[in-house]
C-alpha cells in the first residue's frame, strides 16, 4: 500500500522502509548467490570461475535498467509528495513505454556483444564457453528485469517498500529449487542456472503486476497505461539517464577490477567471485538505506517541507553508521564459515577470507558515500551522483591496475584499491555538501 513520507517521526519511517528494501535485495542476491554455491558444487571450478567473471556484465546490465527506473522514481516521488495525480499517471505510463520498448533493445544488444565484451576482459579460454553460454541466456530475460524493476520503483516512490519483497522473496525460492533441479538433477550446467534465474524473474514481475491491478488503487490506469507523454519524456530520459550512468559507472568499474582478477589465475578468479557475492550482500543494505532517504525527500521536496528534508537526511547518515559499523563485525569475524560455504579449495577458501578481512574494515567508507548519495538524488543533484560515481570507479580501477600489474600485490590489492575510489569520492562531494547545508537546499 502506498505511504505518504511527508509526516510522522523520520528515523522510524526510514527504518520501516528500509528493512523490506534490504531484504528484497539481499533475495535478489541469493539469485547471483544461487548459482555460484550450487553451480560451483555439482559443476565444478572452471565453472564457478565462469559465473563469476560473467557476474559483473550481468549486473552491469541490471543496474543499467535499475538505474533508469530510480531516477523516474524520483519524479514519481516528487508528484506523489505534491498530490498532483494527473502528473503521476502520466509519468508511470511514459517511462513503462520508453523503457520496455529500450530494454527490448538493449536485450538484443547484450546477447550479441556477450562474446566480444568476456574477451575484452581476458576471459580465460577454458572458461569463455560457459561464460558466454551463461550471459546469453540470462540477457534474453532484461525485459522482465525491466518490468519489475520499473513496478518496484513505482511502488517505492509511493511509499510502498513491502509489496515488492513477497513476490521476490517467493521468487528467489524459487530460483533455488530451480537450480537444484536444472543443475543438480538434470545436469544442465551453467545454461540450467541462468534459465532458472529468467524464470524466476518473470514470476516475481507478473506477481507484482497482478498485485498493483488489485491492489494499488492510484497505478490502476487502464487505457491510460498507453499514454506517452512527450512533454515528460526529456526530464524522465534526463533523470533516468543519469541515474543509470552513475550505476553503470560502478558496474564498469567492478568489470575493470574483474578484468585484473583476470590475470592472477583460476584460483583468485575464483575467491574473488565468491567473496564479491558476500561483499554485494555486506555492501546492498548501505545502498538500500540511501534510497530509502531519496524517497523521503524527494517527497517532502516535491511537498515543499525543506527542514524535514535536511532531517531526513541527516537521520540517514546515522542510521548507515551503525550498519556499517555492525557488518564488518559480521564480515571480519566471519569471513571463514562464510567463504567455506563457496568452496572447498583450501587454497581459494584461504584467498577468500583474505580478502573480507580487510575490505570489512573499510566498510565505514562506503556507508558515508552511499548515505551521501542518498541525498543528492533526494534534492535532483543527480549529475553530483554520477561525477563522484566516476571519481570512485576511475580511481578504484587505476589503483587495482597499479597495485596488481605492477606492484604485482596479492589478493589484498583489491579491498585496497576500493578505499582509494572511495576517499576519491569523499573528496569531490564534501564540500558541495557542505554548501548545500549552509544553504539549506539540505
Amino acid at each position: 500500500m502506498t505511504h505518504n513520507m511527508t509526516s510522522g517521526p523520520i528515523t522510524p519511517s526510514l527504518v520501516k522502509f528500509t528493512i523490506p528494501l534490504v531484504l528484497g535485495n539481499l533475495f535478489q542476491l541469493t539469485y547471483n548467490a544461487a548459482d555460484s554455491v550450487i553451480v560451483g558444487r555439482f559443476v565444478g571450478e572452471d565453472a564457478l570461475a565462469a559465473v563469476g567473471t560473467s557476474n559483473p556484465l550481468m549486473t552491469l546490465a541490471i543496474l543499467f535498467i535499475n538505474g533508469m527506473c530510480l531516477g523516474a522514481g524520483i519524479l514519481v516521488s516528487n508528484a506523489f509528495g505534491a498530490e498532483d495525480y494527473s502528473r503521476l499517471e502520466k509519468q508511470v505510463s511514459t517511462t513503462a513505454i520508453a523503457g520496455g520498448v529500450f530494454s527490448l533493445g538493449f536485450s538484443l544488444l547484450c546477447i550479441l556483444l556477450a562474446r566480444p565484451l568476456l574477451r575484452l576482459m581476458q576471459v580465460p579460454a577454458e572458461v569463455l564457453p560457459i561464460a558466454v553460454s551463461y550471459l546469453r541466456v540470462v540477457f534474453a530475460g532484461l525485459i522482465f528485469t525491466f518490468f519489475y524493476n520499473f513496478l518496484a520503483a513505482t511502488l517505492r516512490a509511493l511509499g510502498d517498500s513491502k509489496s515488492a519483497l513477497y513476490f521476490l522473496m517467493l521468487s528467489a525460492l524459487l530460483n533455488v529449487f530451480g537450480d537444484l533441479f536444472c543443475v543438480a538433477a538434470m545436469g544442465w550446467g551453467v545454461e540450467g542456472a541462468a534459465l532458472s534465474t529468467v524464470v524466476s524473474e518473470a514470476l516475481c514481475c507478473l506477481c507484482c503486476a497482478a498485485y498493483i491491478k488489485v491492489k494499488v488503487p492510484v497505478l490502476c490506469l487502464g487505457r491510460k497505461w498507453l499514454v506517452f507523454e512527450p512533454s515528460m519524456l526529456r526530464q524522465t530520459v534526463q533523470y533516468g539517464w543519469t541515474t543509470a550512468m552513475q550505476q553503470g559507472t560502478v558496474q564498469l568499474g567492478k568489470i575493470a577490477i574483474q578484468a585484473v582478477v583476470n590475470t592472477m589465475g583460476v584460483n583468485a578468479m575464483a575467491a574473488f567471485a565468491a567473496a564479491s557475492r558476500v561483499d554485494d550482500f555486506a555492501y546492498t543494505p548501505q545502498q538500500n538505506i540511501g534510497h530509502a532517504m531519496t524517497t523521503l525527500m524527494a517527497q517532502n521536496r516535491g511537498a515543499g517541507k525543506h527542514e524535514r528534508v535536511r532531517q531526513g537526511f541527516l537521520a540517514g547518515m546515522r542510521i548507515e553508521a551503525v550498519y556499517g559499523l555492525a557488518i564488518m563485525a559480521v564480515c571480519f569475524f566471519g569471513a571463514g564459515p562464510i567463504m567455506r560455504l563457496f568452496a572447498d579449495e583450501p587454497e581459494v577458501v584461504a584467498l577468500g577470507v583474505r580478502f573480507l578481512r580487510l575490505v570489512s574494515l573499510l566498510y565505514l567508507l562506503p556507508s558515508a558515500t552511499n548515505g551521501i548519495q542518498g541525498g543528492f538524488r533526494g534534492v535532483g543533484q543527480l549529475q553530483v551522483t554520477l561525477n563522484s560515481s566516476l571519481l570512485n570507479m576511475g580511481g578504484r580501477v587505476a589503483a587495482a591496475a597499479l597495485f596488481v600489474l605492477v606492484f604485482h600485490m596479492d589478493i589484498e590489492a583489491l579491498p585496497w584499491s576500493y578505499a582509494v575510489g572511495w576517499l576519491c569520492m569523499l573528496v569531490y562531494e564534501l564540500p558541495l555538501l557542505a554548501r548545500l547545508l549552509k544553504t539549506g537546499e539540505f
